[in-house]
This record gives structure tokens, sequence and C-alpha cells, in this order.
């Protein structure tokens, strides 16, 4: 009893202390996962607590249920329309990208430890794929709201690399013990890894996303069922053969990109799972890891890490992306920085241990030392790269609340919130203001005080309105209520000016007096931003023209319908 009564202690303790931390994140700036490292670290037997955690085989449990829920929750967030601009170059990363990284860090660490070109590929293909908990954390946790291309690429490459990374691994651990695969059993283990789970995840998914719309259920059954359904897709693809991660990440898709009601219900639990995974996942692989045993490789094991971030990543980028998608230099730039390791490699560093490769401390410890030095270097400066690189762009209005009201299965109709922060809309009468045509104030809030507004109601800078309408009325909506601080931003990045996309570019050439060609004349402002940047726009795409600088300040679904424009 007394042993329940200390789990629960400690447990308990270190969740609350890891929630708490992630104030020190935001005000020091640290990677919220390598505070939560450190904490497991502290921990340890070697620290402040004395915890002794050495079993390998219950991290490694502990390890795919917490990935698992992470990646089912990133699936559920993912949008289709994403795949768009992301999908080709994140899966050429995923696949071939992890092959140049391993085996470049391979050689690599064959040199730096004296290892054999086997045992040098097996530290290469444990740290060779980015961490999906890493990523997901870094681009929603940091205030960084990057460019669709980019943000789509990042997120779908580390959704998808563990199986490559997985194949990779156990192919050279079964190397090292002299449990040789052939040829062909080989390469069909690795379509098998891929093919199954992306059959099973894709077609699975796809029916419990239907099953989730279909059901009336308790509003706090919804994400019970979803998380079970994703388990269970994620068990069964694995005992196939397949892909297990691969196939709860597709779940999520499938179930995420199925609106309804579900989904309010199902979003917010799995974001506090998905969290609580990440913090428990990062303490039981802090509380795994000795600082002696660590500090014995750690000068052998930064070379290592420095030569993944520095040369093994961007040479990976530069070899499987560019050549083959239209990525403008910052931007391959930034994918290079973002190569963010985490969780995967320690937990795949657990399986020489298991499959009893000779000095499997060496491959733990040097993948505990690359997550730590891809935490601190690549998560603490990814702000600041963001800016350098100019692949960040401004965050636009969004409601402070919206929820569906229930009303319709399908395009339902919204509540959007909004509070009143634009010096314009101060003293302006409601019956002036320029409303999407299906949208309607339904309430205004005044200090606290609920108003029936009229037609004659006057805005007051601070007013919180209630609007009811659909998703599609929310561009129009966001331009209107626009705070000044929010405009500013929008102005200093997309110009002071915006142009409909629907502009022909004649006559945009006749009022600023530039010269078009015969076939660039009859073309809308959008069709020829578009030709410019080489098909898939997305907003925060740049056209140098004749001393005019296009920006792409707003679209709709794969159409241009909002350009600004920055003159020189």
């Amino acid at each position: 009893m007394d042993t329940i009564n200390t789990l629960f202690l400690l447990s308990g303790f270190l969740i609350a202390l890891s929630v708490l931390a992630s104030r020190l994140s935001s005000m020091v700036g640290l990677p919220l996962l390598l505070i939560f490292l450190g904490l497991g670290m502290l921990a340890g037997e070697e620290g402040v607590l004395g915890i002794q955690f050495d079993d390998y085989s219950l991290a490694f449990l502990i390890g795919h249920l917490a990935l698992a829920m992470i990646l089912l929750d990133g699936g559920l967030r993912t949008r289709l329309k994403t795949f768009r601009v992301g999908f080709k170059p994140a899966l050429s990363l995923a696949t071939l990208g992890v092959f140049v990284t391993s085996a470049l860090v391979g050689i690599i660490a064959m040199w730096v430890f004296d290892l054999t070109l086997v045992q040098g590929l097996l530290v290469g293909a444990i740290v060779g794929s980015t961490d999906a908990a890493a990523v997901f954390s870094m681009l929603s946790g940091r205030g960084v709201h990057l460019n669709e291309r980019v943000s789509a690429t990042l997120e779908i490459e580390s959704g998808t690399n563990d199986p490559m990374a997985i194949f990779l691994t156990l192919l050279l651990v079964e190397v090292l013990v002299g449990d040789i695969r052939g040829l062909s059993s080989t390469l069909l283990f690795l379509v098998t890894q891929f093919g199954l789970a992306m059959v099973i995840g894709l077609g699975a998914g796809w029916l419990s996303g239907k099953l989730l719309r279909w059901l009336d259920l308790a509003p706090g059954l919804y994400a019970l069922l979803a998380l079970a359904l994703g388990l269970f897709i994620f068990g069964l693809t694995s005992l196939l053969g397949g892909s297990g991660f691969l196939a709860i990440y597709l779940t999520g898709l499938m179930i995420g990109n199925q609106p309804g009601r579900h989904l309010n219900f199902i979003l917010p639990v799995h974001d506090g799972l998905a969290w609580l995974s990440q913090i428990g996942l990062f303490l039981i692989l802090g509380l795994l890891v000795s600082p002696s045993g660590l500090l014995e490789y750690a000068l052998p094991a930064s070379l290592v890490a420095l030569a993944l971030i520095f040369v093994a990543r961007p040479l990976a980028v530069l070899i499987t992306v560019k050549p083959f998608f239209k990525f403008r230099w910052r931007e391959i730039g930034f994918i290079s920085w973002v190569g963010l390791r985490g969780a995967v490699p320690i937990v795949l560093a657990i399986f020489p241990v298991i499959g009893g490769v000779e000095n499997a401390a060496l491959y733990f410890n040097v993948a505990f030392a690359v997550v730590l030095m891809s935490l601190l270097i690549q998560g603490g400066t990814l702000p600041l790269m963001a800016r350098w690189m100019r692949v960040e762009i401004p965050l636009g209005v969004t409601p402070n609340h919206r929820g569906p009201l229930g009303i319709l299965p399908e395009n339902d109709y919204e509540m959007f919130v909004y509070k009143v922060d634009n010096q314009e809309l101060d003293d302006v009468p409601i019956r002036l203001l320029r409303f999407p045509s299906g949208a309607v104030i339904s309430a205004l809030f005044r200090q606290h005080a609920m108003l029936h507004p009229k037609g004659s109601t006057r805005l007051k800078l601070g007013d919180v309105i209630c609007v009811i309408g659909r998703s599609d009325d929310l561009p129009a909506l966001n331009r209107l209520f626009s705070g000044d601080a929010k405009l500013k931003q929008e102005r200093a990045f997309f110009g002071t000016f915006t142009f409909d996309g629907d502009a022909l570019m004649r006559d945009i050439a006749s009022v600023y007096g530039l010269t078009l060609s015969p076939g660039e004349s009859d073309m809308t402002l959008a069709e020829f931003v578009s030709l410019r940047v080489g098909g898939h726009p997305v907003v925060g795409d740049d056209v140098d023209w004749h001393g005019i600088h296009w920006v792409v300040s707003e679209m709709e679904g794969n159409k241009v319908t909002r350009v600004g424009l920055r003159l020189y």
C-alpha cells in the first residue's frame, strides 16, 4: 500500500511541477520538452528525489503509448487542405530524407566513436527521424505562425517519418545480433510498414469518423471512443506488420477532417491527453537516463549532434526537397533548421538494449545527448530563425470564442464572439457595418451588461459582440473586427493597400504605369501571382515585380482572394 501511495504522490507531484514549469518556458524561452526532460533527470536516482528507474521494457511500452496518443492528436488537428502544398515534400523527407540523414550521421558517428560501419549506421538510424511530439509542441507552443507551405511540410514529415526510422533501426539491430534477413524479405518489410499503415489508417480512420458523426453519445464519450478506435487501429496495424504510428496519425487525420459536433468534444480532451503524454513520456525518459553515464559520452555525442544539425539535416533537405519542389531558399533553410529530435530517437535507442546489442548504452546515451542539443539549439532559436528567414506571417484576427450551434448536420451555423478593438468602429451604427449577407449580430455586451442590438445601436470600444454565421463568413468578419494592433502588423507585412484577387492586371498596370507581356494583360492578379510563385501559393508568398512587392494576404481554398502591395 505504501508503494502505491508513494507512486501517486510522486507522479502527481512531477506532473503538477511540469505543468507549472510551462510558465518558466515562456519566461526564459527554454523549450518546454527540454524542461520535462530536465525534471525527469532531477527526479532520477542521481537527482534530488533519487527515484530508481531502469526498466527499459516499461519505458518502451510507455513510449509507444504516449507517441500513439500524440500522433492521434496531431492527425486530428491537421487539415487535409495542407496536404495540397506539404504532402509530396514531406513524404520525400520522411523516406529518402531519413535515409540520407541516417547515412551521413552514421558515417560521422563511425569516425567519432571508432565504430564499425554497421554500428555507426545504427546511431544514424536512431537519430535519423524528426519527432512529432517536438515539432507539434514547438510550432503550436512558441507563438510562431509559419506560412502554410513550411508548416504543413514539417508537420506531415514528423507524423509520417517513423516507419523509415524504425525499419532502418530494426534492420541494423538484426545485422548486429546476427539475425540477418534476405533482401526480398527486407524490402517486403519496408513496403508492408508503409502500405498496411496507409490502407488501414485511411480506411479505418474514415469509417471511425463516420461512426463518430453518426452516433449520439454523451459529450464525454466521444473523445474516449476516438481514443479507443485510434489505439485499436494502432494495435491492429502493428500486429499485421504495418507501422502503427503512421496508421494512428492517418486515423486522426480522417476523423478530424469530417466536420460535425463530435469534434467539439474530441479536440479539447485530446489536447489535454497529448500534453499529458508529452509530460509523462519525457519525465520517464528523463528518469531512465543516468547523468554520469551521459557525461561519459557528452563530448563525442555533441560532435554527432552538431554534425546532424549543421551538416546532415541541411544536406538531406537540399538533396530531397530543393531539386523537386518549388521552395524558396529561405524556406529550405528553415526546414533544415527545424529537424527537431525528441522522444522518437530515445525510444528507438531502447531497441538495441532490448535486442541485446553489444555496448547498447552507447546508443541510448548518444540519442539522449542529440535530443538535448536539438531541443536546446534548434528549439530554443525557432522564433528567431522564423523571423530571420522570413517564413513567419502575422497571426490574423480570429474570434475570441467560436462554436457550432448544432442546428445543421453539414455546414452548421456557428457563434463567433469578437471584442471591438478597432478605432474605426467606435461610435459607428450597426446598420453601417459591411456584414456578410448570411451573418447577424445576436447579442452585444457592454460593461458586463447585455444589450439588444438594433440598426441604430452605436458600437463602443471594448464591446463584445456575438455573431451567428458560417465558417465562410469568417474572412469578412475577421477583417471587420481586426484591432488596431493587428491592422498595423498586417499592413507592415502585407502592405498598406490590398487588392482583390479578381482584379485585372491590365487595370493595375495602367494605374501604376507598368508594362505587361501580351499573355499577362488578360490575367487576374490571383492568376498572375500564382504563376510567378510557381503554383500552389500560400498566404505570405511574395513576388517582386517592377519595384512592387506583391504579398498574398488571403486565400479561400486554393484560390488567392486578396493580395497586398508594398512599394519600394
